[in-house]
């Protein structure tokens, strides 16, 4: 049975399916010699290579999924190497054989805690997507004066870069004198959105914590620069929010 070429490529770690996608654009991908085209479809016995090596992922059979949680330190930046030196979020990972860990999205340089690594292009794509509307929790101190009417504000919604950017939901958790804590959740992972939406209303962003993304909560014994790897359950409910059904 064919399937399509980034979905083959996907399921064995090399990437999310969109960056693979990219790979082909760029003719980084050949079937049977030839360069391959986004649309390709490709049977078992179809010969992949990709920068020119033979893709060894395993074709008929899917490889287990396995999902980490990694607690991320500030000022670790979210690629596989950086050009000026600085630790990245993919140091610290156990090694793979014949795959690669995808990154589910990504957190800024001073943007600390949970973030998912998965071997499972395909899932990482899903988790990704803007339709699953998964849900991302952040605790948030903030430096400023904030009032209910600022509250009201960033629950109805805020007007940045052209986009209606607001949070589901505003919690305080307490703190003393001009920094505060508080929750805040948030459908859509786009860059920096959460410090642009405190910044609207002339609140500093002090510190910067992601606690949830979906169902999994960080665990507070997985200090910043450890892993911790999922189970299967927890994977299983994973895929639930990817499908988009919560």
């Amino acid at each position: 049975m064919s399937e399509k070429l980034q979905k083959v490529l996907a399921r064995s770690g090399l990437g999310s399916r969109r960056q693979l996608e990219e790979w082909i654009k760029a003719g980084r991908v050949h079937v049977n010699g030839r360069i391959a085209v986004i649309g390709d479809r490709v049977e078992p016995e179809d010969r992949i290579t990709v920068d020119g090596k033979k893709f060894g992922g395993e074709r008929k059979k899917k490889p287990r999924c396995r999902v980490l949680l990694y607690n991320k330190p500030d000022h670790e930046v979210c690629t596989r190497s950086d050009p000026e030196g600085r630790p990245t979020v993919f140091d610290r990972l156990p090694p793979l054989r014949n795959s690669r860990w995808v990154a589910v999205g990504r957190l800024d340089l001073n943007t600390s805690g949970l973030l998912l690594f998965t071997n499972d292009g395909e899932l990482a794509n899903r988790l990704m997507h803007p339709a699953s509307g998964i849900d991302r929790e952040y605790a948030v101190r903030v430096l400023g004066n904030v009032t209910d009417a600022m509250l009201r504000q960033m629950r109805e919604g805020i007007l940045i870069d052209g986009n209606l950017c607001r949070f589901s939901d505003i919690r305080r958790f307490g703190g003393e004198g001009a920094n505060q804590w508080y929750h805040v959740v948030l459908m859509d992972g786009r860059n920096r959105e959460v410090r642009k939406i405190w910044q609207s209303q002339g609140v500093q962003v002090s510190r910067l914590k992601r606690v949830r993304f979906g169902p999994v909560f960080i665990p507070s014994a997985i200090s910043a620069g450890k892993f911790h790897e999922l189970k299967p359950a927890e994977i299983d409910e994973l895929r639930k929010y990817g499908r988009g059904s919560r």
